[in-house]
């Protein structure tokens, strides 16, 4: 549907803007009404990562006025796959600072504001209220949450994207939109789509599972088109739609979605009216795997004694690397054995495993690791145990020579 224009143009582009905006100034669709829209926008991207890289630098190239940069995180080498912004030189600077540089050199019309500090319930409704519109590239669902709940009160739309693997979806999110006559537009927010979150480890992230890198591009420029319309209030923004893109098959589709009566923030009988506890309400692991991790998980250096005890013959047990292949090919603990979670889950990995001795599982971080413990626990193995920070923290504690991911 049709959509007014989110912001008032500017009074005037400048000699230096409409050279630069040439382009867009002779689409008629944009022209110089849409191009001083732009230029008098607010638009804040949380993420300057793989969805944030393409998203700021298109919308700094854009012509969007004021962009904000909502990051807390530091560029690291495995970032540069897929975050275009940042380069060699900027490992270890903070992304958001990183981000800003990038941007100027883009654009230097463009006003950026960094917001260098982790996104929360304490924050999160005073870094929104500046802005028009919310740009969404974060990669886990407690903030994706939060971001959804925030953006409500604030009567905020949003543009949300999802990246993992060769699969990305992306939706504009506005359910306090309304119609001309004053009547709601019907439209849903991210709880209509998805009313709860995933069950602990059942969804890897991008650092357990992967992200082909260009997909970033391909998903992030979606966002970048929808916050355009969006601002300029031309063509048919994505409300109510979700599209999904298969990067491997190169298929999209678009799924209708509609706003849900039920919903817990914006339905009829609303449950959630403030912030809660999305941390709590996402869990990074189940009941069940923080119950089988209490007293049963050790540290990378009693592992390492373990292992040297194992090599002089005083003590015996099983490693289990409960990672995929891909990623026991990158980096390992040696003297580990691989059976995926996923063996733990349909029951074949017992009759790899000896009950007479003792096994210690790991995995990237910890949380897989720790599911599997749970499935361990209760098939009697009482006294298995998971490590702590899994093959991240061995490689930073005791083998930095190994490759990390």
């Amino acid at each position: 549907m049709s959509l007014p224009p989110l912001v008032e143009p500017a009074a005037e582009l400048t000699i230096d803007e409409v050279r630069r905006y040439s382009r867009h100034l002779i689409i008629p669709d944009v022209g110089m009404t849409g191009q001083k829209r732009l230029k008098n926008a607010r638009v804040l991207v949380i993420g300057a990562g793989g969805l944030g890289s393409p998203a700021l630098l298109y919308l700094a190239a854009a012509g969007v006025g004021t962009l904000g940069i909502a990051e807390f995180d530091e560029v690291d080498e495995s970032n540069l796959q897929r975050q275009i912004i940042h380069g060699q030189s900027d490992i270890g600077k903070s992304k958001a600072v990183s981000a800003k540089e990038s941007l100027v050199e883009t654009n230097p019309l463009v006003n950026v504001i960094v917001h260098n500090e982790r996104l929360d319930n304490d924050n999160v409704l005073e870094i929104f209220k500046d802005y028009d519109l919310i740009v969404d590239g974060t990669d886990n669902f407690a903030t994706r949450y939060m971001v959804n709940d925030a953006a409500y009160f604030l009567n905020i739309p949003y543009v949300w994207g999802s990246i993992y693997r060769f699969d990305g979806q992306a939706s504009v999110f506005w359910p306090t939109l309304t119609n001309e006559d004053g009547s709601s537009a019907e439209a849903p927010c991210y709880r209509c789509l998805y009313p709860e979150p995933p069950p602990p480890g059942m969804v890897p992230s991008c650092a357990e599972g992967g992200v082909l890198g260009v997909l970033c591009a391909s998903i992030g420029s979606i966002q970048v088109n929808e916050a355009i319309k969006l601002l300029a209030g031309i063509g048919d923004p994505a409300v109510g739609k979700l599209v999904i893109y298969d990067a491997l098959e190169l298929e999209w589709r678009t799924l209708k979605v509609r706003k849900d009566p039920n919903c817990a923030l914006c339905g009829e009988n609303a449950t959630v009216t403030e912030l809660i506890d999305y941390e709590t309400f996402c869990g990074a692991v189940s009941d069940e795997a923080s119950e089988a991790a209490a007293g049963s998980t050790i540290s990378v250096t009693t592992l390492e004694h373990m292992l040297k005890e194992r090599d002089e013959g005083s003590r015996d047990f099983t490693l289990v690397d409960v990672r995929e292949q891909n990623e026991f090919e990158i980096n390992r603990i040696p003297g580990s054995i691989l059976i995926p979670k996923g063996e733990f889950l349909n029951g074949n990995a017992f009759a790899q495993l000896s009950q007479d001795k003792p096994v210690v599982l790991h995995c990237k971080s910890g949380v897989r690791s720790a599911e599997a413990l749970a499935v361990l626990k209760g098939a009697g193995y009482g006294d298995a145990v998971h490590v702590g920070g899994g093959v991240v923290a061995w490689v930073n504690q005791i083998d930095p020579s190994q490759p990390s991911y």
